[in-house]
């Protein structure tokens, strides 16, 4: 049963609108101590630092700024090098953080051994140990913590990770193994930084642009479950392009000008994350907006660490040396190891890789071979970025009837067929946008970006780089366009850290350049019509749009004029759809048909709200209000007519059980 059934509409409500409103105030870190003593000069309450935390699928790392001596587009900024465990009581501090948690076996490491200095004893290792650990055992490692949060098909409160573990491992959730990761920041900030409190500090932790409000929820609970008793969450394109702002010092203006369009190309460890922001001119002046974010693609360095396995794998059985499953998975993180030092070095050709044993009844011993960068190259470019047409769609194909639980990864290895999907279904993008005086070319089929930036740590390899350049400016000569400019200068590894770092610095401060956005897409909930039963056929559902695109953080709408019957007392359920592509509808637009890529259905809810002293399955006239919240999350208030009290209706984060399909 659907919890909404339609009794009466008229009318539109009008959006009361807030300034966004920053979350999450925490800590960061200062490459020079001395500044410390001007934290006396700061009014009461107010930060000393702006710290930006990456937490990445493969790596998480924290920027930070020093406020007291930052001024203007002049900003003081560093990098917090992590200690971590590298091996059995072996502590060095890195500048990223593996995101890669290992859960030893009780006599397999001592406490000294797991623990690092001044920390809590912990039965878990996290950072560089864990992934070189878990590397020779995969049953205990725990990876992609952050692919699995976005997940709505599985419990992401419940112990599911590592997904294969006999039953002898504990098992932890994506939402504690990425609460160990940031943890872990916390404590290494503490450490390094005794006289900034990490509670009195600004934070900003950054999400991939497409993660959906669920996502975004559970993102903000692990960071309060660690600490974190405030909190600002920041799309991680927006946070490369502020990065590039920063370290262009000032001259980001003479390289963009009113009109451009940037494509940002992130392709990270878990996910590609595509995002177009334009650059606009109010009052003499550029300023910067997101006029559209790409799907949840889940298809990055963890696919390509798996096809170099396999490819491996395929070279060690043409040579008698046959790996079983268990095996192949470890040599995916070993190719893992090898792809980042490869892309890393271009001196390097080759590097080592030892696949474990698992006993002498299979093979006898460690299998050494290598891996080439000639492998690695040939694997990447052409497999994950092929020269294909604009008009080239991601493939599909028909899913077995039973499969492996595990990530919902893309069908479609092909990063640039996805890139062409993306751009051809914003190919109108820029009609709605106030303030872009740019004409479209004559019978366009794609939008038409203008300038890239890159992020990520794929895009380390100037060969992926040049073939997305070659890529896209193909298609712009196609269509009789100038090719798009390359936007460089950003450090690829660190880049989201140091930008979420210097947007809450300018956040809190007010100077310096701010990329307009809100919601990334149109949200609306399903209202189910009441009419008569009919035989075999379902009454038709339309949806009603609660939050339109670019809603901004903060702001509250009230759909006062439009009654609908709310459903209490008894199970129901609610169903909500997004929209990237649908720009001007507003807030209470009813929706009865649409097309199949214009609404997306996303995780549907089910709950049982209190009669309140009703009859169970009593059909109550409410109306409506609804409220994006400061980190992105969609909140949903029943207001009975008439009444004082409300249902208050929030994403659900977890999953559906059998009985609740």
């Amino acid at each position: 049963m659907n919890m909404f059934a339609s009794i009466a509409a008229s009318g539109n409500a009008a959006a009361s609108s807030t300034a966004p409103v920053a979350d999450a105030h925490t800590g960061a870190a200062n490459a020079n101590p001395a500044s410390a003593n001007s934290q006396n000069s700061l009014p009461s309450g107010t930060a000393q630092y702006s710290i930006g935390i990456d937490l990445g699928t493969t790596h998480c790392a924290l920027s930070f700024v020093d406020k007291t001596a930052s001024d203007g587009e002049k900003v003081v900024q560093g990098v917090l090098n992590v200690p971590q465990l590298t091996g059995p009581a072996s502590v060095q501090a890195k500048p990223l953080l593996p995101s890669f948690l290992y859960l030893p076996h009780d006599s397999e490491l001592t406490e000294a051994e797991r623990t690092l200095p001044g920390a809590p004893v912990a039965s878990y290792i996290t950072g560089e140990f864990a992934r070189t650990r878990g590397a020779a055992t995969p049953i205990r490692l725990v990876s992609s913590a952050k692919s699995w949060l976005c997940h709505p098909g599985v419990d992401r409160r419940a112990g599911i990770l590592p997904p294969d573990a006999p039953e002898e491992v504990s098992r932890v959730s994506p939402l504690t193994a990425s609460i160990r990761y940031l943890e872990h920041l916390r404590w290494a900030w503490e450490q390094a930084h005794p006289e900034a409190p990490f509670a009195q500090q600004d934070i900003t932790v950054t999400i991939p642009a497409s993660f959906d409000p669920a996502a975004r929820e559970l993102t903000a609970e692990a960071c309060k479950a660690a600490g974190f008793h405030n909190l600002t969450l920041l799309e991680e394109p927006q946070a490369a392009l502020y990065s590039w702002i920063q370290a262009s010092g000032g001259d980001w203006r003479k390289q963009v000008k009113h009109g451009d369009v940037i494509l940002v190309v992130d392709v990270g460890g878990g996910t590609t994350d595509l995002s177009l922001i334009a650059v606009l001119e109010r009052d003499g002046s550029l300023e910067l907006q997101r006029i559209a974010v790409g799907e949840h693609i889940l298809l990055g360095g963890d696919n390509m660490d798996l096809a170099l396995a396999y490819g491996v794998a395929r070279k060690l059985a043409a040579e008698g040396k046959q790996l079983d499953a268990w095996q192949t998975r470890a040599l995916s993180h070993g190719c893992r190891a090898a792809k980042e030092q490869l892309l890393a070095d271009d001196a390097l050709q080759s590097v080592p890789v030892v696949v474990p044993s698992r006993g002498s009844k299979l093979i006898g011993g460690s299998i050494r071979t290598e891996v080439t960068r000639q492998e690695v190259l040939a694997m990447l470019v052409e497999g994950f970025f092929p020269k294909v047409a604009v008009s080239d769609k991601p493939h599909t194909r028909a899913r077995a009837a039973l499969t492996q639980l595990g990530l919902p990864y893309a069908q479609d290895a092909a990063v640039t067929r996805h890139l062409a999907a993306f751009l051809s279904r914003q190919v109108n993008a820029l009609q709605d946008i106030d303030g872009l005086n740019v004409d479209q070319v004559q019978g366009s089929t794609f939008l038409h970006p203008t300038a890239i930036l890159f992020n990520g740590g794929v895009l380390k390899a100037a060969q992926i780089e040049q073939r997305i350049l070659e890529v896209i400016n193909g298609w712009l000569d196609d269509e009789a366009c100038e090719p798009a400019r390359l936007l460089d200068g950003a450090n690829l590894d660190l880049a989201v850290a140091r930008g979420a770092a210097y947007y809450g610095h300018i956040t809190t401060t007010g100077r310096g350049v701010r990329i307009r956005g809100g919601t990334a897409q149109s949200y609306y909930v399903g209202v189910e019509s009441n009419m008569p039963a009919i035989p075999g056929m379902e009454p038709p559902m339309s949806a009603l749009c609660l939050a339109p695109f670019g809603m901004e953080e903060g702001t509250e709408v009230a759909l006062s004029d439009l009654e609908l019957g709310l459903v209490v007392g008894e199970p129901v359920r609610l169903r909500f759809f997004g929209s990237s592509v649908r720009r001007a509808d507003v807030v209470g637009t009813m929706l009865d048909f649409w097309g199949p890529e214009e609404l997306v259905e996303l995780q549907e809810i089910e709950l049982n709200l209190p009669a309140a002293g009703r009859a169970a399955g009593e059909v109550v006239p409410v109306t409506l209000e609804a409220r994006v919240t400061d980190i992105g999350t969609l909140q949903l208030n029943a207001v009975p007519v008439g009444g004082t009290e409300r249902w208050k209706v929030e994403f659900d984060v977890r999953a559906e059980t059998a009985d609740e399909a």
